[in-house]
């Protein structure tokens, strides 16, 4: 049998190395901005020495959060009055970003990303994350040694991982002779977008649709809907698989379904999902973005999510996946247990163990095996009771202890 030309280049094609991605800069990056926790005392130090060396010594536009720059922990350090002048404020839901950054910087734990993430609603410039928070798993660099690793990255020495995100749009029901003029909720999420009960006493009770097709109903606290990086977020403490970021899949996780069989599954990226409150529901549902933008999902209304064209640059420490697993081993604990002890001397017919007997006065470095088959360490009642014949004499009553220290002895 010839396998055709077009058979035979289809099976020469290889799966491209998501470690290949690398950071590269059409022209040099000029601006940059720079997210730091907010209300944390130890991250103001850090975010000073930062922007100051990035606005001296690498001659950049720095933009910050004008709410940052009214925290008391930040006005009232030595080195704020000399760059108050130098930086470029804004405020979230007021100020346009859009083509003003080249380059995000975070200080602090996952939040700075998925803050970072929300104020870009389309195209998002790379952005470098520094653990200076609680847990870590989306920033992978560490502070001590920024003015090397930021150099190598504005050089474009760095890897990229594409973390995708999911859009989510709610459509409202009109009402009997009126029409909602408000424009519907579109917005885009990195981790997940939370469907549940609310303060509801009754189960959640919700649709789901997967390209226009029913799939199921959902009874139980609510649905997780999350992107390959919020598989390690809420929806693996819901009993979900972890996702590498770069599998392009959307996570569907129930949370605590009143159903033995109901599992966490994975849908292609290129699906639309429709979630409704079913007609037979006692109570409506409550939608989250990321942690954000708590809203109402009444009766008649729909959640629509797909995934996003415009995914986060996230850069590398290493690479997409040394930075993964070592997130895995450092902020989960992902498979740690103790090593399992090895054999020092295995033998075919048991090992031995050695072992000081005491008697009469003497002590004697005695030699015991433990033998492999359990038939030859057997002794039957008759010949028991002749090595010692107070076993004969004892009572059924007695335990399995008190008769082998008698045997012993």
């Amino acid at each position: 049998m010839k396998l055709r030309p077009d058979y035979i280049h289809c099976f020469e094609r290889t799966i491209q190395d998501p470690a290949s991605q690398r950071l590269t800069w059409y022209k040099p990056p000029l601006s940059v901005l720079v997210i730091k926790k907010a209300r944390d005392a130890q991250v103001v130090q850090p975010f000073l020495q930062l922007v100051k060396w990035l606005n001296v010594e690498k001659r950049m536009v720095v933009f910050v959060e004008a709410t940052v720059l009214e925290e008391p922990l930040v006005t009232s350090h030595p080195v704020f009055p000399s760059l108050k002048d130098k930086l470029m404020s804004f405020r979230e839901g007021q100020d346009d970003l859009t083509d003003r950054i080249d380059f995000i910087i975070c200080l602090g734990g996952d939040g700075t990303l998925l803050y970072a993430s929300s104020l870009f609603q389309q195209s998002v410039p790379p952005v470098m994350a520094f653990h200076l928070g609680s847990l870590g798993f989306l920033t992978p660099f560490k502070f001590d040694n920024f003015q090397e690793q930021v150099t190598n990255v504005l050089e474009g020495h760095a890897a990229l991982t594409l973390r995708s995100r999911l859009r989510c749009i709610i459509l409202k029901k009109e009402e009997d002779g009126k029409k909602d003029v408000s424009p519907p909720t579109n917005l885009l999420v990195l981790n997940e977008v939370v469907i549940d009960r609310g303060p509801s006493p009754y189960l959640s009770n919700i649709d789901l649709y997967l390209d226009g097709k029913r799939i199921t109903s959902v009874q139980g606290d609510g649905l997780i809907v999350s992107t390959p990086t919020g598989s390690t977020a809420y929806a693996v403490a819901a009993g979900a698989s972890m996702i590498h970021p770069s599998v392009p899949a959307i996570m569907v996780t129930p949370i605590c379904p009143h159903s033995l069989s109901f599992r966490p599954i994975v849908v292609p990226a290129g699906v639309e999902l429709m979630i409704a409150v079913s007609k037979e529901s006692r109570n409506t549902a409550w939608v989250s973005f990321d942690g954000r933008k708590r809203q109402e999902l009444s009766h008649g209304d729909s959640l629509r999510v797909t995934t996003s064209i415009y995914p986060v640059p996230s850069i590398c420490s290493e690479d997409q996946i040394a930075d993964w697993f070592a997130s895995l081993d450092e902020c989960l604990r992902w498979n740690d247990r103790k090593r399992q002890k090895h054999l020092d001397d295995p033998m075919d017919d048991g090992i031995e163990i050695p072992y000081t007997q005491s008697g009469s006065g003497l002590n004697s470095s005695t030699t015991s095996k433990c033998i492999s088959n359990p038939a030859e360490s057997f002794t039957p009642p008759n010949e028991l009771a002749e090595l010692n014949p107070e076993i004969a004499a004892s009572s059924s009553s007695e335990t399995l202890d008190s008769l082998s220290e008698k045997c012993i002895s």
